[in-house]
């Protein structure tokens, strides 16, 4: 199956730094692996269609949360709209992929395989669209030429 792209903002190290709180007692590993798998699927989105063999997994923790309190609801916008947006994104997103000396390869890891002549619906350009406008303003980032609004 194509991947359409595999979204990996934060690698699960830093998730577990920026959550742990500092005890008297000495952790559990099985207590550290199991606060790990629920972070992942708590702060994980995935978008799958074996019809069209694509599927968009982002991880990144805050976003699932941003996605459901923050985000314009569905149907705000429309899919041409986003398409247009997110072939912009894209596009300097994988540039930045392809230049780790100059932005930071902990936050441009993968590139995004998206060709805008499949169509891949309203579902996947929504949180698509949005996991970029999340992006932008969660790391201070400037991926196309308009400001980031909500």
């Amino acid at each position: 199956m194509k991947k359409l792209s595999y979204i990996l903002v934060l690698l699960i190290t830093s998730v577990i730094v920026l959550n742990c709180n500092t005890t008297k007692h000495p952790a559990n590993k099985k207590n550290i692996t199991e606060q790990t798998e629920n972070l992942k699927v708590s702060d994980t989105v995935k978008i799958a269609n074996e019809e069209l063999e694509y599927e968009i997994i982002i991880i990144d923790p805050g976003y699932a949360t941003w996605l459901a309190s923050m985000a314009r609801p569905e149907g705000f916008y429309s899919q041409q709209y986003m398409e247009n947006r997110n072939r912009i994104f894209v596009i300097e997103w994988n540039q930045r992929v392809l230049q780790p000396n100059i932005y930071n390869s902990n936050l441009y890891e993968l590139q995004i395989d998206y060709n805008p002549q499949i169509d891949y619906g309203y579902e996947v350009n929504y949180k698509l669209y949005n996991y970029f406008i999340y992006f932008q303003l969660k790391y201070n980032q400037k991926l196309g030429p308009f400001n980031v609004r909500i």
